[in-house]
């Protein structure tokens, strides 16, 4: 299993309506308003990496009212 965080900024107001939105994609695992430097925290689940990858790019990317993302992708070691 890929496992992924996504750290999202919006614009001003937009947090809940970003939040809504992006808790129907497939594959997101979780997602919680935040305060600092981010607005979003979202957990992204998936099968494996590219299956990740286009969630992310194709998904939360795409969501209007963000304006910047920041992903960290899990790494077995």
């Amino acid at each position: 299993m890929a496992v992924g965080f996504v750290l999202i900024t919006t614009e001003p107001g937009e947090e809940v309506s970003v939040r809504e939105a992006v808790s129907e994609l497939d594959c997101v695992a979780g997602i919680w308003i935040v305060f600092g430097s981010h607005d979003c925290f979202v957990k992204v689940e998936a099968d494996d990496d590219a299956e990740l990858t286009q969630v992310i790019v194709n998904g939360i990317r795409s969501v209007p009212g963000i304006i910047d993302t920041r992903t960290l992708i899990g790494a077995e070691i």
